[in-house]
């Protein structure tokens, strides 16, 4: 299985190893473990964007996710694409009191399970589904690994 990983952020340090290890445990849990995934890392402007194009909706939102086994590609590894913000991410960290590397880790267990099938919008029941489905995939993967770091610039100081 690969896992295919772009970053377009500048501040922003990756574990690539940690990240793309994460993402082959998620595969091995939802039970596509000879998948391929791409995952993407971008910012609320390139995130707004995707939003509008692909979903008529002119605002950025935490997590995207385009499985490709819905159209007519020739390729049937590739799972799809999940594209996470990781502005977004960052304050949906703080403002539920948990870390970042825990805020993406949901994020990308939500955008696989979205190219798994399940979805939240459909209806209720499907929503409380994949709230099991994300909660028990996220206590099997037990600690969290370390994929994120914000890189801190240096201030020069002036003597």
């Amino acid at each position: 299985m690969a896992v295919f990983l772009r970053v377009r952020l500048k501040r922003l340090s990756k574990r690539q190893d940690s990240l793309v290890r994460a993402a082959r445990t998620i595969l091995d849990m939802v039970g596509e473990p000879k998948s391929e995934l791409s995952v993407e890392l971008v910012g609320d402007g390139r995130m707004r964007r995707l939003n509008r194009v692909y979903r008529g909706k002119d605002r950025t939102t935490d997590v995207l996710a385009f499985a490709m086994r819905e159209t007519k590609s020739p390729c049937r590894k590739l799972l799809g694409d999940v594209v996470i913000s990781v502005p977004t991410a960052t304050r949906q960290a703080k403002e539920a009191g948990r870390s970042l590397n825990e805020e993406i880790a949901a994020l990308l267990v939500h955008g696989v399970l979205h190219l798994c099938g399940y979805d939240h919008e459909r209806n209720e029941r499907e929503a409380a589904r994949m709230r099991r489905r994300e909660r028990a995939v996220l206590r099997a993967m037990e600690a969290v690994p370390c994929l994120l770091k914000r890189r801190v610039r240096q201030a020069k100081r002036r003597l």
